[in-house]
């Protein structure tokens, strides 16, 4: 290294221009090599900051929204479910309904791929370089109510629930809520409705999240109609895909016909 490769470092440091120190010296070699102008070098240094940088953001948004595991919509199998229409998806993998601070609701029982649609088009809006987070209905009513018995409600909200342009909430509907919880879940519709998007899986019809929400048709009415208002509704049917392997082992039938013998 020479002094002014050392130089050229320092500075690339003093600017916070990282990518451009990593690619410094490959890509003067190459100029070199194929006689490039000056202004191709420069723009192929700038487009190596500017990738660099893209790729370090994506990173950080995937990292920030808290998935519990990367799924993608390549791996989704659509052949499974029921329900699920390809074009629809893609329809929503263009990110449109985020722009538009719109719902998607996804509605089946237990292991159809709600989860798997939820991560993976939040996935694809971190890599869009969209603020988003994950979170299960059991972990957000624990951390508003934590939140709410230390009196800092208010600041809870604005950190886990309105610094995202996306919400995503799984597992609504699988344990029931309390009064107190019910209202704080309302506060989450209510605070991002009309201003940012929500992506929610459940595995009750809508007839029947009254249960959930301590029994309160009315509370459940108006939070219904805050999240489907402007909403895209995905209802799926079908068979657990986490039991497909072992139905197609005959595993299960072994099972079921243990438990019937005498």
């Amino acid at each position: 290294m020479n002094l002014q490769h050392e130089r050229l470092l320092a500075l690339c440091e003093q600017l916070n221009l990282p990518f451009i120190a990593q690619s410094y010296a490959h890509a003067a070699q190459q100029a070199a090599q194929q006689a490039q102008a000056y202004s191709d070098f420069l723009e192929a240094l700038l487009k190596a900051e500017a990738g660099g940088r893209q790729v370090r953001k994506q990173n950080l948004l995937t990292r920030l929204a808290g998935f519990p595991a990367i799924k993608t919509l390549e791996d989704f199998d659509y052949d499974f479910c029921t329900g699920v229409k390809r074009g629809h998806i893609e329809e929503l993998a263009g990110l449109g309904f985020i722009e538009r601070r719109e719902n998607l609701v996804l509605v089946g029982p237990s292991g159809v791929g709600k989860t798997h649609l939820a991560i993976a088009l939040g996935y694809r809006a971190a890599q869009a370089g969209i603020k988003s987070r994950f979170m299960t209905a059991a972990d957000l009513l624990l951390l508003l109510s934590t939140a709410h018995a230390q009196n800092q409600l208010k600041s809870a909200m604005q950190r886990a629930i309105n610094a995202y342009r996306l919400l995503i909430i799984d597992e609504i509907g699988y344990l029931p809520m309390t009064r107190e919880q019910a209202n704080l879940f309302f506060q989450v519709i209510a605070a991002r409705y009309e201003k940012g998007s929500l992506i929610v899986t459940s595995n009750l019809a809508f007839g029947q999240w009254d249960a959930t929400f301590a029994g309160d048709p009315t509370l459940t009415a108006a939070l219904l109609d805050r999240l489907l208002h402007h909403a895209h509704i995905v209802p799926i049917a079908g068979d657990s895909y986490r039991l497909k392997h072992q139905r197609q082992a005959g595993l299960l039938r072994r099972e079921r016909a243990k438990k019937e013998l005498p």
